[in-house]
């Protein structure tokens, strides 16, 4: 049976900010690893049909063994759909071996206006791989957009 996982947040910025913050290769690499990880982004194709492939390093992973190798998440993440200040569509699958974390996952990023420059922004996974532990995979969604309010308000990005 199919899993949907979900997290939202309210983002002191308007959804075109929040928007290109999604499609910005430098910006995603500084906000989107959860907490205890760093990201490098190897390919990027910022576009429908196009995508990126990002290499998550956990920073201990004596806890947290990687689907891709000891220390490392591998996930091939593909754009099927961008319409600008509302909503980014993801499908993402990672290298792994093991058969609990395969198949495609869907994160599609809603970007709701909830006040004058404020955006509610709404992650919801579905078809989430088995392997990946619910309460894991909240928090880290929950860390990933903490990550993109801070890196927002820090930054004053522009993309």
């Amino acid at each position: 049976m199919s899993r949907t996982d979900r997290g939202s947040r309210v983002i002191a910025a308007p959804a075109e900010t929040v928007y290109r913050a999604l499609l910005d290769r430098e910006a995603l690499e500084s906000w989107l690893p959860p907490g205890g990880m760093r990201g490098r982004i190897e390919r990027w194709d910022p576009r429908p049909g196009g995508g990126f492939r990002m290499v998550l390093t956990y920073l201990d992973p004596t806890d947290s063994p990687g689907k891709t190798s000891g220390a490392t998440d591998v996930v091939e993440v593909a754009f099927a759909a961008l319409v600008p200040g509302e909503r980014v569509v993801q499908r993402a699958e990672f290298a792994s071996d093991d058969p609990a974390y395969a198949g495609t996952m869907t994160m599609t990023w809603d970007l709701t206006r909830a006040g004058a420059g404020t955006t509610e922004v709404t992650v919801t996974a579905t078809d989430v791989p088995p392997g990946i532990d619910r309460a894991a995979h909240e928090a880290g969604i929950a860390s990933s957009l903490a990550h993109l309010a801070s890196y927002l308000e820090v930054t004053e990005f522009k993309g």
